[in-house]
Formats: structure tokens, C-alpha cells, sequence
């Protein structure tokens, strides 16, 4: 899951009753997106009667024509998406855009989703606006998807879910100015920051997805953290903004088989 406001979950995490027993096992219910992808369980986001009656509603349709155009455009020229997409058909899970990505109206907390019932890849239309904001959810998303199709991901064992939400953020988020932005790096043990800051994007994807306290998101983070974090497959090294990275891991693919 793709969280774009980590800041407001954690405060609505904290903000829940503190005698309420932790425990390490996952809701039926919140195994799917906790509710942030209402179009997954055939409803409707619940639109105000201000903007119905100002015609915002009627800007759906419109959002959902650009963030497919979006999507077309990343899977035509993004090097880092089209890494993931050459990298999953190499694993035997070749992608079809028009069956494995969808474009729907999510909770505006998340700009992407992965579907492991469907196998489908989620992209929120009303909140990923820009090319930069659905070539950031693609590469997330896909990762988890990745990780579905080679190691048989389980996305209601929490162990797992922490795994790939660690992967994910490790590889395509955690930038040294992305984190420093967000608050999590400073100049100072760079390291040490950036791996807090992977920690922390993991622990805000797991508690928007099962609704678990902070205590049990950080325990299977660790239990995993030491593995997971050194696993870069299949981009081979952390993407930092503004660089080359994208386009070296891409001109790179040839040598682990994705081509």
C-alpha cells in the first residue's frame, strides 16, 4: 500500500483507546486496504452534498481518463517501471495493463494499492494527479506484486506483509531528501536515518492496512527488517531522487534476466 499522508494514520493511530489489547492477529475484515479502496468491495467513496451540488463529483470520470493516461505513459517511459513489468515476466507473471492495473477512487490517505485476491495493482485516480505521483505508486505496488508472484507472498501473515511494505519503501521511497523532507533523515548517520525512515513508511503501510497498533507493526518489522532491507530484487539498489538510478537498474536488467 502506497500511505501519502503517514503523519495524519499515525495520528489516528495514537488517538485510539490505550486500553485496548495488542495482539498479533489480523481481522478477517482489514486483510483487504482496511476500507481505503471502497470500489474493491463494490461501493462508492461517499462524495459531499458541497461538492455534488458544485459538480466535483462529475470530475470522477475525468480523473479516471488522466490516471489511465498516466499509467499508459509510465508503462511506455518510465525505466523503472518498465524494469518491474520485464522483471515479473521473467518470474512468470507477465503483466496486462488492462487486467493487473486499475484505476479507482481510493481514501485520499493512499495513492495505490495491491489487490493480492485479484492480483491487480491499485491506483487511486483523486489522489495520484501526476505522472511523478503514479510512476512512485506504480513501482511500490509492483514490488508487492513481485513479491507475490516469486516468494508467495501472504498478505494476511504480518511477517510478510512487513517484508514487502520494508522492500518497497527501501527501494523506491527512502530517498536521503524524500526522508529528509518527511522528517525521518538528517545530515548525520545517514544510514541509520534512512533505515528509520524505511521502518516508518512500513509501519504506517501495515497499520493503514490491518488497523493493528504501532507496537505489533514494529514488532514484525524488526523480526524481518535485517533480511528484507538488504533485498533489492529485482532493481539492485535504492533509488534516490534526481538521479540515474531509474535508468541504470533499467539499463542493468539484462544481467539478472530481465529483458
Amino acid at each position: 500500500m502506497t500511505v501519502k499522508n503517514e503523519k495524519t494514520e499515525e495520528k489516528k493511530q495514537d488517538d485510539s483507546s490505550p486500553g485496548e489489547k495488542v495482539s498479533d492477529k489480523l481481522p478477517v475484515d482489514h486483510v483487504w486496504g482496511a476500507d481505503m479502496y471502497p470500489e474493491r468491495k463494490g461501493t462508492k467513496l461517499k462524495q459531499s452534498w458541497i461538492k455534488t451540488m458544485f459538480g466535483f463529483a462529475e470530475r470522477e470520470s475525468l480523473d479516471n481518463v488522466r490516471c489511465e493516461a498516466n499509467v499508459y505513459h509510465c508503462v511506455k517511459n518510465s525505466p523503472i517501471v518498465k524494469l518491474m513489468m520485464a522483471a515479473l515476466k521473467s518470474s512468470g507473471c507477465e503483466i496486462d495493463i488492462r487486467r493487473h492495473i486499475s484505476c479507482e477512487v481510493c481514501n485520499t490517505l493512499v495513492t495505490g494499492g495491491y489487490d493480492s485476491e485479484l492480483n491487480q495493482v491499485v491506483i487511486c485516480q483523486n489522489s495520484a494527479g501526476s505522472k511523478g505521483l503514479v510512476q512512485a505508486a506504480l513501482l511500490h505496488e509492483m514490488i508487492h506484486m513481485f513479491d507475490y508472484c516469486r516468494n508467495k507472498l501472504d498478505l494476511k501473515n504480518i511477517d510478510h506483509l512487513a517484508c514487502t511494505e520494508i522492500r518497497a519503501a527501501n527501494i523506491g521511497h527512502c530517498s536521503f531528501m524524500g526522508s529528509w523532507f518527511q522528517g525521518f533523515s538528517s545530515p548525520i548517520n545517514i544510514k541509520a536515518t534512512h533505515q528509520n525512515c524505511v521502518k516508518n513508511k512500513a509501519k504506517m503501510s501495515i497499520m493503514a492496512v490491518h488497523k493493528v497498533k504501532p507496537e505489533v507493526a514494529e514488532a514484525a518489522i524488526e523480526r524481518v527488517f535485517t533480511k528484507c532491507y538488504n533485498d533489492l530484487e529485482p532493481v539492485g539498489r535504492r533509488i534516490r531522487r534526481n538521479s540515474e538510478d531509474m535508468m541504470r537498474a533499467y539499463t542493468e536488467a539484462y544481467l539478472y534476466g530481465y529483458s
